[in-house]
């Protein structure tokens, strides 16, 4: 799979060109188009939807568009590390890349639960979107920071972390992340956004916008 990007870093598209037969599993919501004749075949229902898009017998193409408007990134995983996602922000990702939201990095996370995160690991591209603009923090070894669990896009697995109440008696959920910090604490990269999705919903509500409005 290559990846192509255009409208960035305002309204990111990200064009996946295939090779013949190739298989890329991408979020149903971002395909905005495709080349004619590529099979996209949808599995599972609700946030657990993926399209399987497979190129014909002359490859194919693509166009992953995401819901909020945002910058776009590239992950390569290279086999030996793996990277923590925040659901959200994955776009699309090579076959070759496993998705395992029960993986030993999760588990240590959410205790057994379904988080907000899931785990990517193997060889391959992953394409990840932001909701605005994407800041890189590289952590030196022992370097540490916090930051808001609504604005972690994704962070290498050989990110210390620690999950907890951003206040003692807040509101808080594992499944959405909200009411949640990170504590990381270096060697390794943090992806994060300039803008949360959550807070948008928030501002929405409290502003009387709503899906009754």
């Amino acid at each position: 799979m290559q990846v192509r990007t255009r409208h960035t870093p305002t309204f990111g598209v990200a064009r996946l060109v295939l090779a013949p037969g190739e298989l890329v599993l991408a979020d149903p919501l971002t395909v905005a188009a495709t080349s004619y004749g590529l099979s996209v075949e949808v599995k599972g229902a609700g946030d657990k939807a993926v399209a399987l898009c497979t190129a014909g017998p002359e490859g194919g193409w693509i166009d992953a568009a995401p819901v909020l408007p945002g910058d776009l990134h590239l992950v390569e995983l290279d086999g030996a590390n793996g990277w923590c996602l925040a659901r959200q922000s994955w776009i699309a990702s090579s076959s070759t890349v496993a998705m395992n939201p029960e993986a030993p990095p999760m588990k240590a996370l959410f205790g057994g639960h379904e988080g907000f995160l899931n785990y990517a690991h193997g060889q391959g591209a992953v394409v990840l979107a932001c909701y605005g603009a994407l800041d890189l923090v590289t952590l030196a070894a022992g370097e540490a920071v916090t930051i808001s669990s609504d604005h972690v896009v994704a962070f290498a697995d050989t990110v210390q972390c620690r999950l907890r109440p951003s206040a003692p008696d807040g509101a808080q959920s594992i499944p959405t992340g909200e009411g949640l910090v990170f504590d990381f604490a270096g060697p390794g990269a943090v992806l994060t956004q300039t803008r949360g999705p959550r807070r948008l919903t928030t501002w929405l509500r409290a502003n009387g916008v709503s899906s009754r409005s």
